[in-house]
């Protein structure tokens, strides 16, 4: 498990070393729609190469925010789901989306060039 000492002895720090980054934000919150595939990931995620995918969950994996499960099928079958502690995280990566959309606005630019991420229930 990764220490979770903070160099300047602040909890944000903690927090971006366990959910910061470019991919695992964007991981997390396409797993708040609930289950998702490796492959299923792979495609809802452009531009992240499988290595990176794979070594993105399994960090979160080890953290304890990402649930690997894996099923005693032929193929095999790989499922990913956020945790309890996961989908605590709902309401940070709510607030970093709707900064991003009010970021975009105060550029003059729509909110529309910005791939867009909806919640469940909200598509």
């Amino acid at each position: 498990m990764k220490r979770l000492n903070s160099k300047s002895g602040c909890a944000v720090e903690v927090t971006l070393s366990v959910m910061g980054g470019t991919w695992k934000p964007i991981i997390l919150f396409h797993l708040m729609h609930g289950p998702k595939r490796f492959g299923e990931l792979g495609r809802l995620i452009p531009g992240i190469t499988q290595r990176m995918l794979t070594l993105q969950l399994r960090e979160l994996e080890e953290a304890e925010i990402v649930l690997r499960t894996v099923y005693a099928e032929v193929p095999p079958r790989v499922d990913y789901a956020l945790t309890a502690l996961g989908r605590s995280l709902q309401p940070v990566l709510v607030a970093l989306r709707d900064w991003g959309n009010d970021y975009a606005r105060s550029l003059g630019q729509d909110a529309g060039g910005v791939n867009t991420c909806h919640l469940p229930g909200n598509e």
